[in-house]
């Protein structure tokens, strides 16, 4: 919404907003590497989230498509790299834990930061301007950074001697599966991040009322990872992937062809629970497993750029082309074949097992 309050279209808000995207192919995996090769996660993270503040500060200035473009490719190179290396530690600090399944409690607060962003930013917008914003992103990165001093560092014992070469862990089957089928379900999302709220207020939806419509949807998120930890003692990651992608199916059908109608519209909204929540936690574990103990940064890294990186940047790119040529409600429709297609690769691409994954 800020990018077209200075007047850019859908192409150049799909391919500047696809810049974040583009940054996950590559930046995470150099980060990961150097993570994975000095053991030291919680330093660079610190040095990344340092280098996104600065990269950020040149969005007040940028009021033209290429200074946006290289002040938003700056930022994001390295912005993109926090999340991978966070949830790798996270999770190797998780490794030790006597209670299982914990991730999901502690990722339900980046859903509750989320919320606090959407509501009180739509109010504030509504009641100031749309640049209030860029505000509210430059005190978000500020946080960030100072809270990464607060980080503890986990040390991690060397359990193989020679470490497992990670293209033979890549060229798993199952692995590619995983990735390819997360990655189309991350490519119906870019779309939703980049045009969903264009696509609300274009259908006279304020700005409150689509802050609302997103603090649904990761409500329903936190209610998900609160009972991740019960659910995955009853149904296998798998399961859970499947259900997940064709309660999307659904979800991006009902976006593409009710956004008039707001009851559908909560619906759709609940159903991020699913899309979203119980989608990420069960592939986050996933990738753990395959890539567990030798590459546990890289592996995130890697489940990162296929996903979040090309995934999301199909999404936002190819959602930018095709609202132009047929319309905003045709192309969330259209989206819905994405998590069909992810559908299909995982059910037959992936084993199985793991049951359950204790964290």
């Amino acid at each position: 919404m800020y990018l077209q309050d200075l007047k850019f279209d859908a192409v150049e808000i799909g391919i500047l907003l696809s810049l974040f995207h583009f940054s996950r192919i590559i930046a995470p995996n150099f980060w990961g590497w150097l993570a994975d090769h000095t053991g030291q996660r919680a330093k660079w993270i610190r040095l990344s989230s340092f280098l996104g503040v600065l990269g950020f500060f040149s969005v007040f200035w940028a009021d033209s498509f290429y200074l946006m473009f290289f002040t938003m490719m700056a930022m994001s190179i390295f912005t993109s790299s926090t999340l991978p290396l966070a949830e790798s530690l996270t999770l190797s600090h998780l490794s030790a834990s006597k209670e299982n399944n914990t991730y999901s409690r502690i990722r339900l607060w980046g859903s509750v930061g989320f919320i606090v962003a959407a509501f009180f930013l739509g109010y504030l917008i509504d009641l100031l301007s749309i640049k209030t914003l860029v505000w509210a992103l430059l005190l978000a990165q500020l946080t960030i950074f100072i809270l990464t001093f607060y980080i503890p560092e986990k040390k991690e014992q060397v359990i193989y001697p020679v470490k497992r070469s990670i293209l033979k862990v890549i060229k798993n089957r199952e692995v590619i599966a995983m990735l390819l089928g997360s990655g189309l379900m991350v490519s119906s999302h870019g779309l939703l991040y980049n045009f969903y709220s264009i696509f609300l207020t274009d259908n006279s939806y304020s700005s409150f009322t689509i802050g609302t419509l997103w603090s649904i949807g990761v409500i329903s998120e936190i209610f998900i990872f609160l009972l991740m930890p019960k659910i995955l003692t009853k149904i296998n990651l798998k399961k859970i992937l499947l259900i997940s992608l064709a309660l999307a199916i659904l979800r991006f059908f009902l976006i593409g062809n009710f956004v008039n109608n707001i009851y559908i519209i909560v619906i759709a909204q609940i159903l991020h629970a699913a899309t979203f929540g119980s989608f990420h936690v069960a592939s986050i574990q996933i990738i753990e497993y395959f890539f567990n103990k030798d590459h546990h940064a890289r592996g995130q890294s890697i489940y990162n750029s296929i996903t979040y990186g090309v995934g999301g940047a199909i999404g936002g790119m190819g959602g930018g082309l095709m609202i132009n040529a047929y319309g905003a409600s045709h192309t969330f429709m259209l989206s819905a074949l994405l998590p069909l297609l992810g559908f299909i690769v995982i059910y037959f691409g992936l084993k199985n097992y793991p049951k359950t994954i204790t964290s």
